[in-house]
């Protein structure tokens, strides 16, 4: 029984090949402090947790989500609202917006209907794996555009191939950006307004980290530029602003016309929400955002504690404006191991597991990613085991 090509096609799971090795290490005894997986360890909103506690009782939130439901238009209603709160865009509950069991699920989602097998999706390289993945297990023909760190990890745009812009059907952004943390403001997204305008390219940019801001950085939406919304959709998700990342809840908005084929997606694959998220959903949304705010602080706390003690051993990285993620180029001791090799060596030999640059995409090598998701004593622990590691002589 063989499987489809295209998932032959796929590369290993990078948080996958990251676990059996933490597993086999943590079998032998290790602590092992986890640094890989950008899953927030922080608690859910408490008022989420009532909301979904009382809802959940409800016997017509166990039925299927229905489109015209009483919920269903009151989430669409309140994710405008926030988005008028947040950005200053307007948009139309009912074409403009479309909620996602999580934003992984939507991007997915986004090549599989767009993508026929002559289509490029041009997706900027290192990046969150769904972004390439999508594409291939979609059909489509995978173009990387390398983010290189003398370019602060922005694509140049202007520079791709004629043909290549030609053949393409979906650009992917993300900023704040995972793996590299990186931030732009609006004139990034004028320029990619600019560069996009009349070339009949799908602009689909991932703002999961739009509230994970840090030193007065405030994250821009691509739809506060003027003409975006003809040809762009934005994804985000409750994962990491509101610590709800199990609970499966995210939304896409843009243009209409877009988010109509992905509706169209969906509708044959599943049956939406369940209820009692959505009502939680539309507490947090909709209410006060201390919550957010504490989370932001938490993170900011780690960030600082955590960079500056690299530092102090040596390690040069630098402090991110936003994500609860730290990029960081390979030690030059080991700069000839490749990431995964490094990310191995890690594990084994400090105990810490952390993600390898590699599978975030090809231009990823040669760096790992930390990602903040454990509490300043672990953190700690951390240092102290990576210190030791690079004081052996070699």
């Amino acid at each position: 029984m063989h499987p489809a090509n295209r998932l032959k096609r796929l590369p290993p799971y990078l948080f996958t090949v990251v676990d059996e090795i933490r597993e086999r290490v943590v079998k032998s005894g290790v602590d092992v402090v986890d640094l890989s997986m950008g899953s927030p360890d922080q608690a859910a909103p408490p008022q989420a947790i009532e909301e979904l506690c009382r809802a959940a009782k409800e016997a017509e939130n166990q039925r299927y989500s229905r489109e015209d439901g009483k919920i269903e238009k009151k989430l669409k209603q309140t994710i405008a609202n926030w988005y008028v709160e947040r950005f200053a865009v307007e948009l139309n509950p009912e074409t403009e917006i479309l909620p996602l069991i999580g934003s992984k699920e939507g991007i997915a989602h986004l090549s599989l209907t767009f993508l026929n097998n002559d289509d490029i999706a041009l997706v900027p390289s290192p990046a969150y794996p769904v972004h390439f993945n999508g594409v291939i297990m979609a059909g489509g023909i995978l173009y990387n555009v390398p983010l290189k760190e003398e370019n602060d990890y922005k694509p140049e745009l202007k520079k791709l191939d004629k043909n290549i812009t030609r053949m393409a059907k979906l650009l992917f952004l993300s900023y704040p950006h995972n793996p590299t943390a990186t931030v732009v403001d609006i004139d990034f997204f004028k320029e990619v307004a600019d560069w996009a305008k009349g070339k009949e390219i799908i602009v689909g940019n991932d703002l999961a980290y739009s509230d994970i801001t840090f030193d007065g950085y405030k994250t821009p939406s691509l739809l506060q530029v003027k003409g975006a919304k003809d040809f762009s959709v934005e994804f985000h998700t409750l994962s990491k602003t509101y610590n709800m990342s199990g609970w499966r809840i995210g939304f896409c908005v843009g243009n209409a016309n877009i988010i109509s084929a992905l509706k169209k997606t969906k509708t044959y694959i599943d049956f939406g929400l369940f209820r009692a998220i959505q009502s939680a959903a539309i507490k947090v949304l909709s209410g006060p955002q201390d919550c957010v705010r504490k989370t932001v602080e938490v993170y900011k706390k780690r960030r600082d504690f955590f960079v500056e003690g690299l530092q102090k051993i040596g390690w040069k990285v630098k402090k991110p404006k936003a994500t609860f993620y730290i990029w960081a180029r390979i030690p030059l001791k080991y700069s000839a191991l490749t990431s995964m090799e490094f990310t191995q060596l890690l594990l084994e030999e400090a105990g810490v597991a952390t993600a390898p640059g590699t599978g975030f995409g090809e231009y990823g090598e040669g760096f790992i990613r930390f990602a903040l998701v454990e509490d300043k004593q672990r953190l700690g622990i951390a240092l102290e085991r990576i210190k030791k590691l690079l004081e052996i002589e070699g």
